[in-house]
């Protein structure tokens, strides 16, 4: 299923949709659009096959500790930044899947790739781009990231325990980690949404995602907000909550 529709820049915007995979693409041309498509019916391929042969990586929480020498490389990747955070591989899955068609639209020639999988994006820009934080109920909003052009993609990830069907242990409002790319992203901000208590000091919870390839993060529980390390410009910009690809 596919909803096409331009942008400003020369770029258009597709939603599609495959199985429990509802995502956002960007680019600039129309086989690039198609080029992402492929890359996310393959990843769901090789992510699926790998789980018929064995159900326990699509259900553990903890890092998963089983040979996966001969495994697709994307499954590799999953159980690499699941473990790096103690977590259970399936916490990168929507970033995987992310990473893997910004990679497909790159390999295509594109200088420009854009794809958000349930609010789980990663980027390659060559001109500004603004991504916008979503933190449901908090008063804190409309607030964005304001990424500059850069010619490596970049992992933008949120979990949340208030907003959305994603596992979270936490109290976040959304728990944000921008990292090298967005399979470590995806882990990493499952592990600092889960870091989240109820009443707790918001900076401690950024030791959960020290990490290498984790470059920084943001943390909103109802009217607090907490950062840590580098991140992208922040700016005022009004939130589109329709625009979030979910099912």
């Amino acid at each position: 299923m596919d909803e096409t529709s331009p942008l400003g820049n020369g770029l258009i915007r597709e939603r599609f949709q495959l199985k429990e995979t509802i995502a956002t693409i960007a680019a600039r041309d129309r086989s690039h659009i198609l080029a992402a498509e492929d890359a996310i019916r393959r990843s769901r391929r090789e992510i699926e096959g790998f789980i018929e042969g064995d159900s326990f990586f699509q259900i553990t929480l903890d890092p998963y500790d089983r040979p996966v020498d001969n495994a697709p490389e994307i499954v590799q990747e999953m159980v690499r930044a699941g473990s790096l955070f103690g977590l259970g591989p399936m916490s990168a899955v929507a970033g995987a899947i992310a990473r893997y068609a910004v990679d497909a639209i790159t390999e295509a020639g594109a200088t420009y790739a854009f794809v958000e999988n349930g609010g789980d994006i990663s980027i390659l820009n060559d001109c500004p781009a603004v991504v916008g934080i979503y933190a449901g109920s908090s008063p804190i909003g409309d607030i964005a990231f304001e990424v500059p052009p850069r010619d490596e993609p970049l992992g933008i990830c949120t979990s949340s325990g208030t907003v959305g069907p994603s596992i979270s242990f936490g109290h976040a409002d959304a728990a944000v980690v921008i990292a090298r790319d967005s399979i470590l992203a995806d882990s990493g901000a499952t592990a600092l949404g889960n870091a989240v208590s109820k009443d707790g000091d918001l900076q401690e919870c950024f030791a959960a995602i020290d990490r290498p390839g984790v470059s920084g993060a943001i943390v909103i529980r109802g009217r607090e907000m907490a950062l840590w390390g580098e991140i992208p410009p922040l700016r005022r910009a009004r939130m589109r909550p329709e625009l979030i690809t979910r099912g």
